[in-house]
């Protein structure tokens, strides 16, 4: 009896074609609404750090409930809309929030956004996160450049058919983050007078947070950091071809590191907390990218 749960030839071509389509028709959505073909840049802001965008010059947001594919964002925190405008001169396209696995949405609806800024032209995307420390040297309120990270969320997004037209089967995955980049940050910290660690995070799929033993597991296996994001947004990115720079910001000490329980609250208070720091780093960083 042949197995109902394989795609046929024909519903595989349909699924590539759609995906890729609606990918397409987001794009066009978002253009109509002003964003220009000569924006380059994307960001994705992560928890208690989405202020950045409000700063914008001649700027303008799209909410996701009107941008066909986009999923509303759920979490706290996470205002839920895309905004476009100019920083120092450079036109820039930031998620303020995205949406997460544990929020019950697929991989390819997490991931979606970033299939259209390909679309739209963009070359490279700037992931930020609010993100655990594990390593001891990362105190709370640190700013860590990601350099690699462990993808421990039990599934990969290009998992399921390909479409050569957003990228290869088997994309190299030996640079996730660009080396170019981080050496950009680093300079620009160092230039604030900031230092920023070089780490590598673990995403895991939450929403609980991890327990000692796992902290302890991970931290064996080379992680600096853990959270909830960026993984899979980071292998889609490398799929097509995007440069890909990723920043944390470390909200709290990670279960284990530290005896004081961990709650969101916490996390949006560093945020804010740190957010003229980060705010500064990432102009400096964006004057630096090319466009």
């Amino acid at each position: 009896m042949p197995n109902s749960n394989k795609l046929t030839g024909m519903q595989e071509a349909s699924a590539v074609t759609d995906l890729f389509a609606h990918a397409e028709h987001a794009a066009r959505t978002i253009r109509a609404r002003g964003v220009t073909e000569t924006t380059r840049i994307a960001i994705v802001l992560g928890s208690g750090l989405g202020g950045f965008a409000d700063d914008f010059a001649e700027s303008s947001a799209i909410s996701y409930e009107e941008i066909p594919g986009f999923v509303p964002s759920t979490a706290e925190g996470h205002v839920g809309r895309l905004v476009f405008g100019k920083v120092d001169g450079v036109n820039v396209l930031a998620m303020q929030g995205r949406v997460h696995f544990y929020e019950g949405y697929s991989l390819e609806q997490v991931t979606f956004p970033v299939r259209v800024f390909k679309i739209l032209g963009i070359k490279t995307l700037v992931l930020t996160n609010a993100a655990g420390g594990i390593d001891v040297e990362l105190s709370q309120g640190a700013l860590m450049v990601i350099s690699d990270h462990l993808n421990f969320m039990g599934v990969n997004p290009l998992r399921g058919p390909n479409d050569e037209r957003f990228g290869v089967r088997f994309p190299d995955m030996s640079e996730v983050y660009s080396r170019r980049l981080q050496e950009i940050v680093v300079e620009a910290a160092r230039a604030m007078g900031t230092e920023v660690r070089r780490g590598i995070y673990a995403g895991l799929a939450g929403p609980s947070y991890e327990t000692p033993a796992e902290i302890h597991m991970l931290r064996t296996f080379g992680a600096d950091a853990v959270g909830m994001s960026t993984v899979p947004e980071a292998i889609v990115a490398r799929h097509m071809g995007l440069e890909v720079l990723g920043i944390s910001c470390i909200t709290n000490m990670a279960a284990g590191i530290s005896d004081e329980p961990i709650n969101h609250d916490e996390v949006m208070e560093t945020g804010r907390r740190v957010r003229a720091t980060f705010t500064e780093l990432l102009r400096r960083v964006i004057a630096r990218l090319p466009n």
